[in-house]
């Protein structure tokens, strides 16, 4: 009998073993529902699905200097419960720019034409909604600064939608933004 040395364990050896877990627990989690839905099945019931879910999160350096987590897909906790919405919250970016502040925001696969982009009465909140057959999405977001809605200028080019806002710091009511 020879003597060899125990081989120590990768840090792949691990993973395979974090991803085994998932597969075995994701595999005994289908084949529950499975026999849940032929034992209390719809019958004939009509339901809504909102497929697929999705959810992903962020994490990033605010302007204050403070780590923030930042949400988006269609799956939300209310009340510490995944409720899972119709409507997708689509990845957001902020950005400020000297005078103007820069919103990219990913919606892919609807149309421009089905865009919906408003300014909220304080002049500080931007509401981005879209709405296509298949998908809808909807983020209210928070501006760093007041802005000038009649200088806003919306670019919508392989599902990004890039919009431009100038600064201001006039008091003005809420406008309605034309995608080009």
């Amino acid at each position: 009998m020879s003597w060899r040395p125990r081989r120590r364990k990768s840090i792949f050896d691990i993973f395979d073993e974090f991803f085994r877990e998932i597969d075995e627990e994701l595999y005994r989690f289908m084949r529950d529902f499975e026999l849940f839905s032929r034992e209390f099945g719809h019958k004939g019931k009509e339901y809504q699905v909102y497929g697929p879910y999705v959810y992903g999160f962020r994490i990033f350096i605010g302007p204050d200097g403070k780590p923030k987590i930042e949400e988006f897909g269609n799956v939300r906790r209310i009340s510490g419960k995944p409720v899972i919405s119709e409507e997708r919250e689509p990845l957001v970016d902020v950005f400020e720019e000297g005078d103007e502040i820069v919103v990219i925001a990913e919606l892919p696969g609807v149309d421009k034409d089905k865009i919906n982009i408003k300014v909220g009465d304080n002049m500080r909140k931007l509401v981005i909604r879209a709405s296509d057959t298949n998908r809808k999405y909807y983020k209210e977001i928070e501006l760093p600064a007041k802005v000038d809605p009649k200088s806003a200028k919306a670019n919508y080019r392989n599902g990004v939608l890039e919009i431009k806002l100038r600064k201001v710091k006039t008091e003005e009511k809420g406008f309605e933004i034309k995608v080009e």
